[in-house]
């Protein structure tokens, strides 16, 4: 099934609806069928691109992270368990230094994924349109996580683990956690510094790209582009 046709599905479904309650369409409210296959993908890779540059934008600078309560990297859940022990015991303070590098870490690893999200909107098909416009509320974020995920992790992984080892906590980070990984007391993900971070990061890069799309599906028009309007003002 061609877009054209998809919309013209859509569009019937939602005449129909509205004729039954009795609601005037107005004027602005053309039929999907009307929007080409053209328009479609342009308004579709307009959105993806201004979610993604938006989401790297904000994440991939000083504090972008850190100062974000939806996205800043914990300690893991093990350490914070441990910290009113470990403060007493006169490390408080290199944990403290260990939660800041964690975070400065995502923060230079993010800027990395922009290439790597405009590639994926280049190579956008037809089918990928159709369940990004079918798939719901997070349909743009999971498009990202499936062509991006995996070659981000191999990206950002020594990026973070530059930055982390200067911190000069890894070792201990690393022989404490990979211990008690050992033990089954933390996910593999957990047991070095390094990984650890790169899954946070990613994690908080896609929540992100989730707020940006969220935002475009709730109002198009503001999203600043006649495109994005045009087609996702239609899917409202």
């Amino acid at each position: 099934m061609q877009l054209a046709s998809f919309f013209f599905v859509k569009s019937s479904k939602f005449l129909l609806t509205t004729a039954a309650l009795g609601i005037t369409v107005s004027a602005w409210a053309f039929s999907l069928d009307e929007l080409s296959n053209q328009d479609a993908s342009a308004g579709l890779k307009a959105a993806l691109n201004k979610g993604s540059e938006l989401a790297v934008s904000k994440l991939g600078v000083e504090n972008g992270f850190y100062n974000n309560d939806k996205v800043r990297i914990p300690l893991p859940s093990v350490l914070e368990q441990a910290l009113p022990i470990l403060r007493m015991t006169g490390q408080g303070k290199q944990l403290d230094e260990l939660l800041v590098s964690m975070n400065r870490a995502a923060e230079a690893a993010v800027p990395m994924a922009k290439p790597l999200l405009l590639d994926a909107v280049k190579s956008m098909s037809v089918t990928d349109a159709k369940n990004i416009l079918t798939g719901g509320d997070t349909s743009v974020t999971d498009f990202f996580k499936q062509k991006t995920a995996a070659p981000l992790a191999v990206k950002f992984l020594p990026m973070v683990k530059g930055v982390t080892d200067k911190a000069g906590l890894s070792p201990q980070y690393n022989a404490v956690m990979g211990q008690a990984h050992k033990f089954g007391v933390v996910p593999a993900q957990q047991a070095s510094v390094e990984t650890y971070v790169t899954q946070r990061a990613l994690d908080g890069l896609y929540l992100m790209i989730a707020e940006e799309e969220k935002a475009i599906r709730q109002d198009p028009i503001g999203a600043g582009s006649k495109i994005i309007g045009k087609v996702f003002g239609l899917l409202k």
